[in-house]
């Protein structure tokens, strides 16, 4: 995740210029800097709203405007990256979705997450990551394709039974 220094009280929020408009600009601002090079992420919408104080809408303007500008590029669930479409992102990069499957795994194999028993719902996973609800969605199917969990409809996602665990 890529948190900001500038924060939401150094908007002018009653000038001219939109709001969107002054996020992106300190956004391109640190692309053209070399604080954010080619093929890194941005913040996320996620991370924009709680940085600024902004709505879901007025992050998906920034990416937007960026993109406009030709200086960043979005991939469906996995983010708005620096550069044009291709450029070439760190071998290291993990899928946002995979990390946070791969951090729930591993609660689960620890054993503060037991088989049977609910793990932390959407929303809370939404918060304590700061991504959207696709993202966590994604990353719970991925946990179910492995077999780690299961979902009851209206009723949540569970620890699977050890034995439907995969075999490592």
């Amino acid at each position: 995740m890529c948190l900001l220094v500038y924060h939401s009280d150094m908007l002018d929020r009653e000038g001219p210029v939109p709001v969107y408009k002054q996020i992106a600009e300190e956004i391109r601002g640190r692309i053209l800097a070399g604080d954010l090079g080619p093929g890194e992420p941005v913040p996320s919408e996620a991370e924009l709203e709680v940085e600024y104080d902004i709505a879901r809408t007025t992050a998906r303007r920034v990416a937007r405007e960026l993109r406009e500008q030709g200086l960043v590029y979005t991939v469906q669930g996995e983010g708005t990256f620096v550069g044009e479409p291709g450029t070439p992102r760190p071998d290291d990069r993990v899928p946002v979705y995979q990390r946070i499957a791969a951090e729930v795994r591993e609660r689960i194999v620890r054993g503060e997450l037991v088989p049977n028993r609910r793990i932390p719902g959407e929303k809370e996973l939404i918060k304590q990551y700061g991504v959207a609800k696709a993202t966590v969605r994604q990353a719970m199917a991925f946990l179910r394709d492995q077999g780690w969990v299961f979902t009851v409809p209206y009723r949540g996602t569970y620890v699977s039974p050890r034995e439907d665990w995969p075999k490592e």
